[in-house]
């Protein structure tokens, strides 16, 4: 199940972002991510208090989040998009995490999935996601899925140097 995040939420999901920072830490994964940079605390708290914070739930317990919104960064304007679309017909997908305790078990596409639906009760059939080009595990799902990578764009992501931003899209049938 993938709901909207609650405030009883946040602990789980700084747990996860925790997880994650420590296994790109320790070498076992590849994102791009600093723990003291980005996700952090504070990114969730932001996300909630926006209301764009979700969550995915197995057997009671938060197995993944993300961020839904319409929220475009900076390069995306200068992406090379197949697809342009008025900014209120664009939903993006940002910080997908799914817990390493509940890898390999399919939540990533559920919430993919769910991100699509989404866009399209909310009007929105294009979609727009962004990874780091290191994140090689996230840019294959995403490509199984039918995203197509339109650009990759060197910047400060979130206050990480030295970043190069893969821009992916899809469009969606309405």
């Amino acid at each position: 199940m993938i709901r909207r995040a609650v405030k009883k939420d946040l602990d789980a999901i700084c747990e996860i972002y925790s997880d994650i920072h420590t296994m790109e830490e320790s070498g076992s994964v590849v994102i791009g991510w600093d723990r003291n940079i980005y996700p952090t605390r504070a990114t969730a708290e932001a996300a909630l208090e926006r209301g764009d914070l979700f969550v995915e739930e197995a057997d009671g317990q938060i197995v993944g989040t993300g961020i839904i919104n319409q929220v475009q960064v900076d390069t995306y304007a200068k992406a090379n998009w197949s697809y342009e679309a008025p900014d209120d017909q664009v939903m993006v997908l940002h910080t997908l995490i799914i817990s390493p305790k509940a890898a390999g078990k399919g939540f990533g596409r559920q919430f993919v999935r769910f991100y699509e639906e989404y866009a399209l009760k909310n009007g929105c059939p294009v979609l727009r996601i962004d990874t780091n080009a290191r994140n090689t595990t996230a840019r294959k799902m995403y490509r199984k899925l039918g995203y197509r990578e339109a650009d990759i764009i060197s910047c400060v992501f979130n206050g990480i140097e030295g970043v190069q931003l893969v821009h992916l899209e899809k469009r969606l049938e309405e």
